[in-house]
């Protein structure tokens, strides 16, 4: 086969990609398709082969830190995608991107049009300059490039139509929201209890509420608005890592030798195929208790008292002097793997069923829906302000979660027709 010059090989490989996320709903509509099938993103990533450049689900890594850890990346198409059409983006509108790189800029510039403006900004001079480059080289000149930490956002070209915020953020700064418009959006990847997606936030009153969330990853946000997961030994267990997003346990001394009590065990006889979307039932776990976490070990060292996971991680659940962590067993011929529980402590067996209760009840009411409600209230909020199944505490705001009741569930069902979700796959073995 005769080789195409890159220019044409770059143009093919775009209208691939572009075909790929219409074809699995993530592009829905005309204006993003449009946009993504015009902006060359590979001109940014000249590091890049072109077809990594133009890769559907991959990211492209620019800039690590010196302990190897991601600080910059182009995301990927798919990602790109979903957050344009979250955003539903309009000739003439004021947008602002939060961490950049050059290519989604450039995507906002096509949906604002000559009417419009765009304004990015990132903390870091290094992809600030890439997009500088990138933008001034394929003629996007309506877009301001802003060197600064975002947690301000940028007030000079405020209010705006909309926010994209293309970094992993903990919390929602209340710049971002004072600077978007009554009829705004504001579109972040936020992460809760550990579990990052990108959710599409509009303006109710006094707060925020989310008509979107989609699984995701981003780079973790860097500057005033970073936040680092607590790390700790499970005590008495120097192989066993737990990692807390939202803070470890009141007493973690409660915790001390727990894997010296029997194990309990039980499955919980709720089944994921391949490729099911999984997102829903984390969250709901991280929702249900008291402390929720992720767990690592490391297979060589342990001592057997952690029991085969079928996974590098598993998710944890902690109340007082209770531990349990979640496995699975799979079944290579269905191609579908069952959650099970095991779990230690004084009620160990009463424990594990509780846990395993709250898959079964995940399985029954929640499968297949969009997940739970979410909403932001600003920091110091009054609970009796405040509506939902759990509240979680940040800097600067009080996230509500709440989940539908088999009603409400119901009339949900009857009146809307679900879209496809995009979800976390069967954890890794």
């Amino acid at each position: 086969m005769t080789e195409l010059p890159d220019e044409n090989r770059a143009a093919e490989l775009r209208n691939k990609v572009v075909d790929q996320l219409k074809e699995d709903g993530t592009i829905v509509s005309p204006g993003v398709e449009a946009a993504m099938r015009k902006v060359p993103r590979h001109l940014a990533v000249p590091e890049a082969s072109l077809d990594d450049a133009y890769s559907t689900y991959n990211a492209v890594i620019t800039q690590k830190d010196e302990h190897g850890n991601h600080t910059s990346s182009v995301s990927a198409p798919q990602i790109q995608a979903m957050q344009l059409e979250q955003a539903g983006i309009r000739p003439g509108d004021n947008v602002l991107e939060i961490g950049t790189n050059g290519p989604n800029a450039a995507y906002l510039a096509e949906l604002v049009g000559p009417s419009g403006q765009v304004t990015t900004v990132d903390i870091d001079p290094a992809p600030a300059d890439r997009a500088r480059r990138f933008l001034s080289e394929t003629g996007y000149t309506n877009v301001n490039v802003v060197v600064a930490d975002a947690e301000d956002g940028v007030a000079k070209f405020a209010p705006y139509d909309a926010i994209v915020v293309t970094l992993g953020a903990w919390d929602i700064p209340p710049a971002w929201i004072d600077q978007f418009g009554d009829e705004g959006r504001l579109i972040v990847p936020l992460r809760i209890n550990g579990l990052t997606r990108t959710y599409g936030f509009i303006r109710q009153a006094d707060h925020l509420i989310a008509t979107s969330a989609y699984v995701c990853g981003f780079v973790a946000a860097q500057g005033a608005g970073s936040h680092r997961q607590q790390v700790m030994k499970l005590p008495g267990e120097e192989d066993i890592t737990l990692r807390f997003d939202e803070g470890p346990p009141g007493d973690p001394s409660l915790l001390d030798n727990v894997l010296n009590s029997a194990r309990a065990e039980t499955w919980t006889g709720v089944t994921v195929a391949s490729q099911e979307p999984i997102g829903s039932l984390q969250m709901y776990l991280a929702a249900q208790v008291p402390t929720f976490c992720f767990m690592s070990t490391n297979p060589e060292q342990t001592t057997g008292k952690i029991g085969p996971t079928g996974n590098s991680w598993s998710m944890v659940a902690i109340d007082g002097p209770h531990f349990a962590y979640t496995v699975v067993r799979r079944d290579a011929e269905k191609k579908t793997a069952e959650y099970g529980v095991h779990a230690f402590g004084p009620d160990a067996t009463e424990f594990a069923e509780r846990i395993a209760d709250i898959f079964r009840t995940w399985s029954e009411r929640l499968r297949g829906t969009d997940g739970p409600r979410i909403a932001v209230y600003p920091a110091g909020t009054p609970d009796d302000r405040i509506t939902g199944d759990r509240i979680i505490d940040k800097k600067h705001s009080r996230i509500s979660i709440s989940w539908p009741t088999a009603w409400a569930l119901l009339s949900m069902l009857l009146v809307i027709a679900l879209p496809k979700g995009w979800g976390a796959e069967l954890p890794a073995s």
